[in-house]
């Protein structure tokens, strides 16, 4: 019997494993797929130190009506899975008031604040292998309006002044030096200089789990069945094996509900699904860096394979078929920026990033259960967050002061905990 079950081997679970065999637990980590391969395989490849705003739903009149006529390329939404998501996107939509989410981002910055130091430790861990992965000059926010940058510097301002955040304001002739083969249409752009990026997350999340696995962890290739207490112990079985545990973790991202519900905890969880697509650089151009495009909803980023594309939101149900007309107007999009050469995938790899609606994620011991503990509702900050939340879950477990309040991220407030 292992001390500790940990179901989902995204990064958040294999986070959580290393920071608990480093505490001497015995640990078996399960997922039906390999490791690494769902949510945090498909994301930007930001470790986002700088996002200490989460995304808000947004409130003024024209952005709403963008969506709900589909004419935003950052958000859409499935008319046939709103009778299932209103109940949580209401209360999303409630938690986005200003009073509201000034407290949200007051919770979630010391959160955020973890990224870089977390990853930095399992880096340094791994060794040069994990550090060839990552550049740490940071990424663009570029806009095509000069009152929307404008905007932005002030709000960058803000941040740099309460949270620390290090930003530069490029005009176009510094940001077209940054970037020598953008094509035009842009008036500037933020650099923010304290976040990372990473050519090849799943790469990276890849060699977490060799870590995990160095230290000793125990990976079980299958699909668990669910956990059911057994006295002081918990049990799941996979392809018929019980495997046997102390104490459980749910890291399973937006396949959590599968075995919080029947375990007694409803929680108002959704999804945003979201797609990406590699391309070839026309012409011998090169993306040196990350560059964002909020106006449209998308970014574009130079990765091992290729050129990344990924698209902002879609509200839908986490297992409907795709829908990836985002990706096609965001590729249209970003063909007036840079000189993009064919599409290099098959078909667009499609994720959903499981989502809560006050934007924080649950990193929480279960109120009804002792022994179980819950990671998971990152939203867009999953590979971000995943090696704090795993630090954070290890020391609630083996009862140490925790390095921040982890009171804003318990699973009670959605409880009435």
């Amino acid at each position: 019997m292992d001390d500790v079950i940990i179901l989902g081997a995204g990064i958040v679970g294999i986070a959580t494993g290393i920071h608990l065999l480093r505490r001497g637990r015995s640990v078996t980590l399960v997922d039906k797929s390999a490791p690494g391969r769902e949510t945090s395989f498909g994301n930007a490849g930001i470790i986002q130190r700088e996002g200490v705003r989460p995304h808000a739903f947004p409130r003024d009149l024209q952005t709403l009506l963008q969506v709900g006529l589909h004419l935003s390329t950052a958000a859409r939404y499935e008319p046939l899975a709103l009778p299932k998501l209103a109940p949580p996107l209401l209360r999303y939509w409630w938690e986005s008031s200003p009073d509201h989410y000034r407290k949200v981002v007051q919770s979630y910055a010391p959160l955020i604040g973890r990224s870089i130091l977390t990853h930095d430790d399992l880096i340094k861990a791994v060794g040069p292998e994990a550090d060839a992965l990552i550049s740490r000059y940071g990424w663009h926010l570029a806009f095509r309006s000069q009152d929307k940058f404008e905007k932005e510097i002030r709000k960058a301002q803000g941040d740099h002044e309460q949270f620390g955040i290090g930003y530069k304001a490029l005009d176009w002739p510094a940001l077209k030096a940054a970037e020598p083969n953008l094509l035009g249409k842009l008036v500037g752009a933020i650099h923010w200089t304290d976040p990372w990026t990473v050519k090849d997350p799943g790469a990276l999340v890849g060699l977490y789990f060799g870590l995990f696995e160095k230290l000793g962890g125990t990976f079980v290739h299958g699909a668990a069945d669910g956990l059911r207490q057994d006295g002081a112990n918990w049990i799941t079985r996979v392809d018929g094996q019980a495997l046997r545990a102390r104490q459980a973790v749910i890291a399973l991202g937006p396949w959590a509900p599968d075995v919080l519900e029947p375990l007694g905890y409803r929680l108002p969880l959704f999804v945003k699904r979201g797609y990406h697509m590699h391309y070839a650089a026309a012409d011998d151009a090169a993306l040196r860096h990350l560059l964002l495009d909020p106006e449209v909803g998308y970014a574009m980023a130079p990765m091992a394979a290729g050129i990344r594309i990924t698209t902002g939101a879609e509200f839908s149900l986490r297992d409907a078929a795709p829908t990836p007309i985002q990706l096609a107007k965001a590729e249209k999009a970003a063909r007036e920026l840079f000189p993009l050469g064919a599409r290099l995938d098959p078909q667009p790899w499609k994720g959903a990033r499981p989502c809560t609606p006050d934007m924080m994620p649950i990193i929480s011991q279960a109120p009804g259960h002792a022994g179980l503990y819950v990671g998971i509702g990152h939203a867009h900050h999953g590979f971000t967050l995943g090696p704090a939340t795993g630090e954070l879950l290890a020391q609630m477990m083996t009862h140490e002061d925790t390095a921040i309040d982890v009171h804003p991220f318990r699973m009670g407030r959605f409880l009435g905990a």
